[in-house]
């Protein structure tokens, strides 16, 4: 895999429902539960969702925020398919649209979240200005995102195999690719926006993986950057990666492999 063929970097999807779930989804319903804890919103308000993928935010907000309406969107048509089969309560509804220009008159809700998502908008500067434009004032703007450079051991395993073993991949790693995912730059993208008491805090869970196929299989699935690397490959040089990956795993004596996920959360309020 150390030889000279590079080619374009292959395109972050985030299509598949079924491929998201057990790639991220499951993972992002933990760190959810935490932040909410955190965020302390009072029972009975009205919540936007963006970017809310396959409802793992959303779902842990019915679940545990007692909230009067939740309202999810995004950008993918399938996702919003999936999450609407899968979450049948009457206090929830689903939109395509752009984090961008979000499809809401100011002032509309009490809080406004995001999950795993401000990093890959190309404006993510816009997209926090816009949850803050339609929260209410005194209303609460947060949003969570992995410490690709950090503790997000599912993917630092990863890259730093698919690193090893082909320097293409050294840029592709999304703890290079996403500054943002980082305290000051996070609490500074939400200053910009006008938000006051900005507050930055990680949020730890553990991922625990049941055995090394639990690990590997979501890489298959073709869902965001490091799955469309793996799957971007030749069957040998792909082989090769796994390989090298399951050499730098901490394997338990049951064969599990227990790992940690650091997330970073970030909140603040509208004047």
């Amino acid at each position: 895999m150390n030889d000279t063929t590079t080619s374009p970097r292959p395109a972050d999807t985030w299509a598949s429902g079924d491929a998201y779930e057990p790639f991220v989804g499951r993972w992002s319903r933990l760190v959810a539960r935490d932040f909410l804890k955190w965020l302390a919103v009072t029972p009975g308000s009205h919540w936007l969702d963006v970017g809310c993928g396959t409802g793992p935010l959303s779902q842990t907000i019915l679940r545990d925020a007692a909230p009067d309406r939740v309202k999810g969107i995004d950008r993918s048509a399938s996702f919003i398919a999936h999450v609407r089969e899968q979450m049948q309560d009457e206090r929830v509804s689903f939109q395509i649209g752009d984090a961008q220009a979000l499809p809401d008159d100011d002032a509309s809700y009490d809080v406004a979240v995001s999950g795993l998502m401000i990093n890959f908008i190309p404006q993510s500067a816009q997209a926090v200005s816009e949850m803050a434009r339609v929260v209410k004032p005194n209303g609460s703007v947060a949003a969570y995102v992995w410490d690709y450079a950090g503790k997000m051991q599912l993917l630092r395993h990863f890259w730093n195999a698919a690193a090893a073993l082909d320097p293409a991949a050294f840029d592709l790693d999304e703890g290079r690719r996403f500054p943002l995912c980082q305290p000051g730059p996070l609490a500074e993208l939400f200053q910009n926006a006008g938000l006051n008491n900005v507050k930055v805090r990680t949020i730890d869970i553990a991922m625990d993986f049941k055995d090394f196929d639990d690990y590997w299989s979501p890489f298959l699935g073709s869902q965001g950057p490091a799955p469309s690397y793996a799957m971007s490959l030749s069957e040998e040089r792909r082989v090769a990666l796994r390989e090298r990956v399951r050499a730098g795993l901490p394997f338990a004596l049951d064969g599990s492999i227990p790992l940690v996920a650091r997330a970073w959360a970030v909140r603040g309020r509208r004047q």
